[in-house]
């Protein structure tokens, strides 16, 4: 089963397992009825970034430590730019703000300010106790990361905890920038994954077995708005070539979408492996796809008790995003679906069509889909 993993996000994906064949652009579930829908770090060849300041925390270590026992300090707090980035190019920023299973001398939990890209050429972390936590200490922290690395505000901060929403828009307001909530966070997230295991987990405070704080919200699916229908849809697969083209495409031919940087991300599969997805077609193409380009699509669920298609946006927000009849026929499409997606380490997308019977699109978006991070 593909994994995935940080320092070397190299993810070997195994081609898609056998199993009935999901027709590209038709399938036995397109509906002719109404259907509703809602509009040093480089991962490859990682290098290790190197701490120029050690943690303030109770249990930090001496100040004399030398560079080598620095950069594996577990305690110690990092300031990283890469040195080929163009500062100014680096608008937008993710950022999490939170507990983290660790322990201070008051026996109290050590909060964490994680920053960076989503290229990773810009990284920052910085422990806080627990009683300082709130917008004036996250706005100078954003501050302390521009001063400290001399670079400019970001325009956009992406964060995916619902529980801090309160605390980062503040921040962010007082400073003009614009709060994302949204959890395509995915360097972020696979880093904090990172981080547990080469960080948190070996540092002196870490309490084995505690849960996070500010667990990840997973709401009952809603009901889309009547604006938001669509007319067919279809369960489909891209072999892995043709979706990297249509990723191509998102910079010079959709007005509408979202990409992955999949060099990044260290995705391999085989050029043949198919990826699944989703189709869409309406009459309404277009204005359809500029709703969907207005929300922070992060994936796609085939939920097979429900007979319907989950769509999740934002950090807290999940919609019915289709429905269908459930027959032994249909729920062995919807599970294959789901396990061709599961076999592609969650990759998976959403195109929206003018036709289903059309090989263009008006909108097209890469999804991947994680799972929760550890902290």
């Amino acid at each position: 089963m593909a994994s995935l993993s940080f320092n070397a996000i190299n993810i070997k994906r195994p081609t898609v397992q056998s199993h009935k064949p999901i027709s590209l652009f038709s399938s036995s579930l397109v509906k002719s009825i109404k259907i509703p829908f809602l509009s040093s770090k480089p991962i490859n060849n990682p290098r290790k970034p190197r701490p120029i300041l050690v943690s303030e925390s109770p249990v930090s270590v001496p100040l004399e430590t030398d560079d080598d026992e620095l950069l594996d300090d577990p305690t110690a707090e990092l300031r990283y730019l890469d040195p080929e980035a163009d500062p100014d190019s680096i608008t937008e920023w993710e950022l999490d703000f939170c507990s983290r299973p660790i322990l201070d001398i008051r026996g109290k939990k050590i909060w964490e300010l994680v920053v960076c890209d989503n290229s990773l050429s810009l990284q920052y972390t910085k422990f806080f106790p627990n009683n300082v936590i709130n917008s004036v200490t996250l706005k100078d922290a954003i501050e302390s990361v521009c001063d400290e690395l001399d670079v400019p505000l970001p325009e956009k901060i992406r964060f995916f905890r619902s529980q801090m929403q309160t605390i980062i828009s503040k921040a962010c307001k007082e400073l003009a920038i614009k709060p994302i909530a949204s959890k395509r966070c995915l360097s972020l997230l696979l880093w904090l994954e990172d981080r547990y295991e080469t960080v948190y987990m070996r540092h002196p405070g870490f309490q084995k077995g505690a849960k996070p704080l500010l667990a990840l919200d997973n709401p009952f699916p809603m009901n889309l708005p009547d604006n938001l229908y669509g007319d067919r849809w279809a369960f489909v697969q891209l072999p892995f070539s043709d979706v990297k083209k249509e990723v191509l495409s998102l910079q010079t031919t959709f007005a509408f979408g979202a990409s992955l940087d999949l060099d990044l991300l260290g995705i391999e599969i085989d050029d043949e492996a198919l990826v699944p997805g989703l189709a869409v077609s309406s009459s309404r193409a277009q204005p359809l796809a500029a709703w969907m380009n207005g929300l922070e699509v992060c994936s796609i669920e085939a939920d097979v008790a429900r007979a319907s298609l989950i769509l999740s946006v934002g950090i807290a927000t999940r919609y019915i995003y289709a429905s269908y009849k459930k027959t032994p026929e249909s729920t062995n499409e919807a599970e294959a679906w789901e396990a061709a997606k599961k076999a592609c380490g969650g990759l998976h997308f959403l195109a929206i069509q003018d036709d289903l019977d059309s090989d263009d699109c008006v909108g097209f978006w890469l999804l991947l889909d994680l799972p929760p991070p550890s902290v």
